[in-house]
């Protein structure tokens, strides 16, 4: 077996999930809180694209980096919504952001290679740069400044085998968002020391309180030649099970990942692809109902997390997911999600999965009734530790 990829734990999010499940399956009743994706339909218009894709006979191998028409509406996009100015053959479309981020990482990566990873993190980072070849560098934070990372903390992770930096803004798993000053004093530590941005943007319509996002790259043609800017569809337009996502890059890498690419999955679904472009041209109305359901659950769930005994939480002002401190019960996350899940059929994810061992990851993308009666549960279970 590869002695690589044998080191690399399965996904903890999606085996919480999967056994969540099958308890369910099996007649428990259970409070998830894992699942990282919208418990909204696809948008009808989205369907309805790709079903008369179908009816057109669009089921052909397109280029392997992606359809045209998709990858000049993803340009378009990118200027008009975020100030990145991207050509379509700078950009790759692939199978899902996750995917995206892969090949990004494949691509850049030669063995020993450094990557930034401020925590906590999304649990598949660190997994792919190990594939990679590369070795993953945790960055720490506090949570008393909210989880954010600081300038100075990235400049002293910093090595002779440092390339690159990840910045997920919006957050998954904390919810955070960086401002514009923020990501720019962290732009600047970047272009300082040379290092690529892989700025994963994949929640950025999830933003709440009148809270702006912004894209690293837009800060100038230096930043942009550094910065990868990854994205999809996944999450915004609800389009988990459609795995369709993109990244855009300067065109060396972008030519490198194309390779790659071509020689692995080559284009992602076809009749997919003309979904994505309706999710880009039509779907901005069902983007703004689903978010601003977010955004009520969002409050609902805080306050009454905030209200129990011992736990601690950062107010998120993106994605769908909190991250509660569950340190003062004296169990590691892992403990605590299994004995939660078994005593109380409650599903959360471990924060050690995160780089935040002292916490748990809970995700407000389901109903307010599953929210109530789960938060209840977890209060009745963690008055008995």
């Amino acid at each position: 077996m590869n002695k690589i990829i044998e080191t690399i734990p399965p996904s903890v999010s999606l085996s919480i999930t999967s056994k969540a499940k099958a308890l369910v399956a099996a007649g428990e009743s259970v409070c998830s809180f894992a699942a990282g994706e919208p418990d909204f339909d696809t948008p009808a218009v989205i369907k309805a694209a790709a079903a008369e894709a179908l009816e057109r006979g669009e089921t052909k191998y397109t280029p392997a980096s992606g359809a045209v028409k998709l990858r000049e509406a993803i340009a378009e996009k990118l200027e008009r919504e975020n100030g990145l100015v991207y050509t379509p053959q700078q950009i790759i479309v692939s199978n899902g952001a996750k995917h995206s981020l892969f090949n990004v990482f494949m691509a850049m990566l030669n063995p020993g290679d450094e990557v930034l990873i401020p925590a906590p993190y999304w649990l598949s980072y660190p997994e792919m740069v190990k594939i990679a070849g590369g070795v993953p560098v945790v960055v720490e934070t506090e949570e008393a400044r909210d989880f954010k990372v600081t300038p100075e903390a990235v400049e002293a992770s910093i090595t002779d085998q440092t390339v690159a930096i990840v910045i997920n803004t919006p957050s998954n798993p904390i919810g955070i968002v960086y401002s514009g000053e923020e990501l720019s004093a962290l732009a600047d530590v970047a272009l300082k020391h040379n290092l690529w941005i892989i700025s994963d943007e994949i929640y950025e319509k999830m933003v709440y309180d009148n809270v702006e996002h912004v894209s690293v790259g837009s800060f100038s043609d230096d930043v942009l030649a550094r910065t990868v800017t990854v994205n999809g569809f996944s999450k915004a337009y609800s389009m988990t099970g459609w795995r369709l996502g993109y990244f855009a890059a300067p065109m060396p890498l972008v030519k490198v990942a194309g390779t790659l690419q071509s020689h692995s999955t080559s284009g992602p679904n076809t009749f997919a692809q003309f979904g994505g472009v309706a999710a880009l041209t039509s779907a901005a109305s069902d983007v703004a109902e689903m978010v601003a359901a977010f955004s009520d659950r969002r409050e609902f769930m805080y306050e009454r997390l905030s209200a129990i005994d011992g736990v601690t939480c950062v107010n998120p002002q993106g994605a769908f997911y909190m991250l509660p401190n569950i340190a003062s019960f004296g169990v590691d996350s892992v403990t605590f999600a299994s004995r939660l899940l078994e005593e109380a059929g409650v599903a959360v994810v471990p924060g050690a999965a995160f780089g935040a061992d002292g916490n748990v990851r809970m995700s407000y993308a389901c109903s307010k009734e599953n929210i109530e009666e789960g938060v209840s549960r977890l209060a009745a279970f963690v008055a008995k530790l």
